[in-house]
């Protein structure tokens, strides 16, 4: 008697099965399933099967964590396969960028694979089905085959004799038809109830050069065919896939069925979608080749190389992950969900530093010209083990624009005519004279002076930025703040979604930063006291430092977890 795939307590949590529906087709036979056993010893196996046709997002951040995370749990196997069928899409960048996203996660994998390394045995499987009369080839137009499939009509070419199909399938691999004239297709069942199972095609012919498999083949088999077999002979143990492919379930089985090859255990789970974000490929290639974005790591995407880009770190995502958890539930994520996890990660590891994002020229008049003072500061003020740092502090000094008002009231905290605040880890200061701008009636500067001895309590208390020697501009930085993307949450699911872009999702300014920033290596986190957290982007130079804000420092988010 056949005896079921086994399914192992995986996941989120103990006693969670990944069982999917039904089919008889999926039941392994005793020696498929004892010869599985044999290959595995019994461990689980899964696979994190992305296709490199662009760069990875969140949602892959939560297929990695289910797949690699339940073979660690469970000391299984976990492949990185890349499932690269489609060499128009397909590119060594994306290759590159997908290997470099799984190991900055922290995965890795046991074995990493291409479906392209087994196009040889997936050609032999295609003959093999031509043979038994499973498989023909088809001659039919597109607009033809999506007549038969819409309307359950047999194609005039299901028929075929073996030989005659052998024969063509052959040509087709020798190239002596053109593009789109032919395809081979599976010979399933054209009245099923399930389109999938409508002879769905297994090979068509591409003339166009594959990244990793080169110019050896001009058919490749299609992700319906290749998918399942490359599975079975990876013995996977748990197919996991996002619920859009339960629909595939039928054919997945069938083809195994049908090749008599070992069946794995397949689950489907809810996408992980974010509200307001846009996770289709398509969508964020045509923001990318458009010039609304920076590319596919522009900090407002949620490609994983974009919440890198921005400061994001693997632990937060990890946590995030852990937190929204794995079920068949359609649901849309609140981002401040994530936003939650990766301010509670920076608030404990970001050193601290001084920034000034719209300057304001204060000058000390009771310091001499000359004269320089030190200001011991913390660098993190919740963790003495990583010290300090001495800044120096002379006759000008920056704050803030909005730390500035010409009149004041009780729930002001800022600087203000005649007003005395303190200068955050160093002295108090008054102002007692204002600059303006004689065209525009705005304040350019302010005259204050400085008391050391904090002789007065005050409730301001101000970050600031000053010339690290008489006459010496402060560093520089270009200072880049973002916002939502879209104006709107919905906008990532319309067809028009390019309407609905933020026109202020990125504001550059151009800020004054403390001398310890200065040499900041590309993607060092920071938080700037009284402004948010921020990161280093990898495109600064020793000429010019940039800086993208992560997030502001609090988010109203609040934890169900």
């Amino acid at each position: 008697m056949a005896e079921a795939a086994p399914t192992f307590s995986v996941g989120t949590g103990a006693g969670d099965e990944f069982v999917g529906r039904f089919l008889e087709t999926a039941v392994n036979p005793p020696e498929l399933a004892a010869e599985h056993q044999r290959k595995t010893g019994g461990k689980p196996y899964f696979r994190f099967p992305p296709e490199p046709n662009g760069y990875l997002h969140i949602g892959h951040a939560k297929s990695m964590n289910l797949n690699f995370g339940s073979a660690k749990k469970k000391g299984g196997f976990c492949y990185l396969r890349y499932d690269d069928t489609n060499p128009e899409a397909e590119s060594q960048e994306y290759i590159d960028a997908i290997e470099e996203n799984v190991r900055w996660l922290g995965w890795k994998p046991d074995k990493i694979t291409f479906s392209s390394d087994y196009f040889d045995q997936l050609y032999d499987f295609a003959v093999s089905l031509i043979k038994k009369g499973l498989a023909y080839v088809d001659h039919s137009t597109s607009a033809e085959l999506k007549q038969q499939r819409d309307n359950r009509e047999a194609s005039p070419y299901r028929d075929t004799p073996v030989d005659v199909n052998l024969r063509k399938f052959n040509d087709m691999k020798l190239g002596l038809y053109d593009e789109g004239e032919v395809i081979l297709r599976l010979k399933m069942d054209y009245m099923h109830d399930n389109p999938n199972m409508r002879d769905v095609i297994a090979y068509r012919i591409k003339y166009h050069p594959h990244p990793h498999a080169k110019d050896k083949w001009c058919i490749y088999p299609t992700y319906d065919y290749t998918h399942c077999i490359i599975d079975s002979l990876e013995d996977i143990t748990h197919s996991l896939c996002t619920l859009e492919f339960e629909i595939r379930r039928d054919s997945y089985y069938w083809l195994l069925w049908a090749l008599d090859l070992y069946r794995p255990n397949v689950w489907e789970f809810s996408r992980l979608n974010i509200a307001g974000s846009v996770m289709s490929k398509r969508k964020i290639n045509w923001l990318v080749r458009n010039g609304k974005v920076r590319g596919w790591d522009d900090p407002r995407l949620f490609t994983l190389a974009g919440l890198r880009r921005r400061g994001y770190t693997p632990e937060a995502i990890n946590a995030f992950c852990d937190a929204v958890g794995v079920t068949r539930t359609h649901n849309v994520i609140d981002p401040k969900m994530l936003e939650h996890f990766q301010l509670a990660d920076l608030d404990a590891r970001a050193p601290r530093r001084f920034a000034v994002l719209r300057p304001l020229r204060v000058t000390l008049i009771n310091l001499g010209e000359g004269e320089r003072r030190t200001v011991e500061m913390p660098n993190h003020p919740k963790d003495a083990t990583m010290g300090s740092r001495t800044v120096v502090l002379t006759r000008v000094v920056f704050i803030e624009q909005t730390d500035f008002r010409e009149e004041d009231d009780k729930k002001y905290y800022g600087l203000a005519p005649g007003k005395e605040v303190q200068l955050k880890y160093g002295p108090n200061i008054r102002a007692v004279a204002l600059t303006k701008d004689p065209s525009t009636g705005a304040v350019i500067g302010v005259d204050a002076e400085v008391d050391w001895e904090k002789r007065s309590k005050v409730k301001g208390c101000l970050h600031w930025v000053s010339e690290p020697e008489p006459g010496v501009a402060p560093t520089r930085a270009e200072v880049r703040l973002y916002d939502n993307l879209f104006t709107c949450e919905s906008a990532a699911t319309s067809d028009d979604f390019a309407s609905f872009l933020n026109p202020e999702s990125e504001l550059v300014l151009q800020a004054l930063v403390e001398p310890h920033l200065k040499g900041a290596q590309p993607l060092a986190k920071f938080q700037f006291e009284r402004l948010g957290y921020f990161s280093v982007d990898p495109t600064t130079t020793p000429e010019q430092l940039v800086i993208n804000r992560t997030l502001p420092l609090r988010s109203d988010f609040v934890p169900k977890c």
